[in-house]
This record gives structure tokens, sequence and C-alpha cells, in this order.
């Protein structure tokens, strides 16, 4: 007989001697930080509030490293601050920018530059894409309905494939196109938007695990007693399965049945605002 996953925890049974060890927080950004693509005012100003209180604050994300750059640099024409956080991990631990004042190989004229960073070298992402290209026409071949997703033109390490965010496809076809991607040896996860495939082995908790050792020189499989991840659906289970103190969200009820690894506390609200609940439970005891 199947073994049922534990239940996940009330935000609040979280023990405060636990809560008072944390110097970072990872977090994923759509349905955790967002709501309809859109960061909530309580979830900006949250991770503000984790900087300005000195801790580490790691967005990491299926979304494309290109979608992620107008988050790191803001947007003067329509208003739009930067967001408060130095580093910002994409296409599922593939991919980052981290801010770097003295990088002499910056992306921009800021004063603050943007350095990119990749898990793989030049040759083998230029390999892999045309053989990604081949298998994504496959995919819209064989599945009728399937269409890439429309911030495609920023990736590339993966492909993805809109399920939720535009589309609403039922779960037979999302089991559809990750067969053809699986048959192609492409490495899958599904966020709670997009159906994603890779040549490579990367997840979140890869990625996370990379970016802290690169940016921070930290072990983050040996000092998780320091570090909480917050998530919201089935691409952030690496991320649950190895964090000692992860949250989900309140929308991650979505997909509870579904979930393998479930966080060991879900907070009361839903996306931006639960992250702005997980935010004051760490800092309302410092």
């Amino acid at each position: 007989m199947a073994i049922s996953p534990p239940a996940m925890l009330p935000l609040s049974a979280w023990p405060l001697q636990d809560r008072r060890k944390l110097i970072g927080v990872f977090t994923d950004i759509d349905d955790t930080l967002t709501t309809e693509g859109v960061i909530s005012s309580d979830a900006l100003k949250a991770l503000a509030d984790l900087k300005a209180a000195g801790l580490h604050v790691i967005p990491i994300t299926g979304r494309p490293i290109g979608w992620c750059e107008p988050l790191m640099r803001g947007d003067a024409v329509q208003g739009l601050p930067p967001w408060p956080v130095d580093t910002m991990v994409a296409e599922n631990g593939a991919v980052a920018f981290i801010r770097s004042k003295n990088s002499l190989s910056s992306i921009c004229n800021g004063p603050e530059p943007l350095l990119k960073i990749y898990q793989q070298e030049a040759s083998t992402r230029a390999s892999n894409q045309a053989r990604m290209q081949a298998v994504a026409a496959q995919v819209m071949r064989q599945v009728k309905g399937v269409t890439l997703s429309r911030d495609s033109d920023g990736r590339e390490t993966d492909i993805a494939f809109d399920y939720y965010e535009f589309a609403k496809l039922s779960p037979q076809v999302v089991q559809q196109v990750l067969g053809v991607l699986q048959r192609a040896g492409m490495h899958t996860t599904v966020s709670s938007i997009h159906i994603h495939g890779c040549f490579g082995d990367f997840n979140k908790w890869q990625g996370a695990c990379w970016i802290a050792r690169e940016r921070l020189g930290c072990d983050l499989a040996h000092d998780l007693a320091r570090w909480a991840f917050v998530g919201d659906s089935g691409n952030d289970q690496a991320m649950f399965e190895h964090f000692t103190h992860s949250v989900g969200v309140a929308n991650i009820r979505r997909f509870e049945a579904d979930l393998v690894h479930q966080p060991r506390y879900v907070t009361p609200s839903e996306r931006g605002t639960g992250f702005a609940e997980v935010v004051q439970a760490l800092l309302s005891i410092r």
C-alpha cells in the first residue's frame, strides 16, 4: 500500500528556535511572489525587508533568464524599481544573474552591473539549442493544441510549453507532452503554468546548491538548518524534498494530491500575501 506524505503543518507550527537560525531564503516566483504575473506589493516589500534585515534572498524560477532581466534592472518606462535582490536563478537552476559592482563582463551599464553565469559551457548550450528546437517541433506536431510558452524568446537552456498560463490543457495532454520530451532524453518538470524540458539534469535544488557555492561559498546541503524555501507547485518538489525548512503558499493546495514531496509548512494566504506571511514569521522574532 502506498504511503501518503506527511500532512503540511500550519505556518504557526514553525518553531521559533528554527526561525531564529536562518540566514537566507530561496523563493519561487510565479504564484509564490506574483498574482496573475505581477508581484504583489506586500511580497515586494517583504523582499526588501529581508534584505534590510541582512538575510540573503534568492528567487529561483522556471522562467527564462531573459524574463528575469527587467526584474533585476527595473523598468524606468513603467516606473518599476529593480527587485531588491542580488541574485536571481532562472530556467530551473541552469543560469543566473548576479549583481557585480566589480564585474568586467557585465551586460548592462547601470550602477550595479548584472553578470550572467551558466552551469553549461557555451558549446554545450549551442548544441542543445538545436536539439531542443527539434523536440519542440515534434511536440507540437504530435500533441494537438500545444504551444510554446509566450516567454520562450528569452530561454537559453530549456524549452517550455504553456498549459495553465494562457492555455488551459488537461492533465492527459500534459502527460502526452511529458512523454514526448522524456522519450527524447530530456529532463522534465512541471510548474504551476508551464511544462519544461532540458538537456541536463537541472532542477531547483541542484541550481540552489550551485548558486550558493558560486555566490556565497556555501555548501547548502550541509547548511540547510540556516536556509528556508518558499514555493507553490510541482517543480518545487526537489526543494521541498531537501530543505529542512520548506513552506508552501496556500495555493499549493491545488497540487497537494499530486505532490510526492510536500512542504513542511503552509501559509494561511495564497501567493504574494502568503510569502509576506513567511517573512513576517521570520522577522517578527529578530
